[in-house]
């Protein structure tokens, strides 16, 4: 069975410079990379807050799954990418605000910086539509 290819943007400017979509759409699988603490104004929430930019970050990422189609219920997995692995409760804490009924598999890692050094979070999801009839 062939799936169309939709692409999910929340208009980052970035998206068509780089060559990346906020999220993309095959079928019932949506996908959502790295998605960093930007608010509506393009700067940084929550600067020196990981809770507050984990919460940013878990946002955006539930409007591109309803843009989808989909939702925070979908999600079957979460990948958190932190600076600093010792943030990792602060941010691990907002997420199961969200996440904790739902429970998807989860990865939790650090990395030495994103490109927006105020930057102390990503979050990445993978969701796949249950309820999908295609």
């Amino acid at each position: 069975m062939a799936y169309d290819r939709e692409l999910i943007s929340n208009g980052n400017p970035m998206e068509a410079i780089v060559g990346f979509s906020r999220a993309v759409r095959v079928g019932p699988y949506i996908s959502i990379g790295g998605t960093a603490p930007v608010g509506p104004d393009g700067k940084t929430v929550g600067v020196g807050d990981v809770a507050a930019q984990t919460r940013q970050c878990i946002e955006i990422i539930k409007a591109a799954l309803e843009q989808a189609g989909s939702g925070l219920h979908d999600v079957v997995r979460t990948r958190v990418i932190l600076t600093d692995i010792d943030d990792w409760k602060a941010a691990i804490d907002v997420s199961k605000e969200y996440f904790r009924d739902i429970r998807p598999v989860d990865t939790i890692m650090a990395v030495t910086r994103f490109v927006n050094p105020e930057w102390l979070v990503e979050l990445e999801v993978d969701a796949v539509i249950a309820n999908w009839d295609g």
